[in-house]
């Protein structure tokens, strides 16, 4: 059984960071999803994909799997990037491309 621990992104639909300071243990499909031959819906029979887990820190989640003897391996978010924006910007002489309204 493997694991993998990693701080979630932001969803698209978020415009802040809320729910985004967690670390989460999430274990890696052991088989390949199928389709169901009834009702045709994609499926495994693999229960511990579903299992989620979330800690405060990833010192935490490393701690937990050592204790129940899971292998992990740890993803680092990548940094973000704070570009400075500002609305005069957008009429300033030394735009690339000219404002055409």
């Amino acid at each position: 059984m493997r694991a993998r621990i990693y701080q979630p992104a932001k969803t698209a639909m978020q415009s802040g960071r809320a729910k985004t300071g967690k670390w989460v243990l999430e274990y890696e499909p052991t088989r390949r999803q199928q389709l169901d031959p009834l009702m045709g819906w994609p499926g495994a029979g693999d229960t511990m994909a579903q299992v989620r887990l979330t800690f405060d820190t990833c010192d935490d989640a490393m701690a937990y799997a050592d204790k129940h003897d899971i292998a992990y391996s740890v993803q680092q978010p990548k940094e973000r990037i704070v570009r400075p924006k500002a609305y005069a910007d957008n009429f300033a002489v030394s735009r690339k491309v000219p404002w055409s309204h």
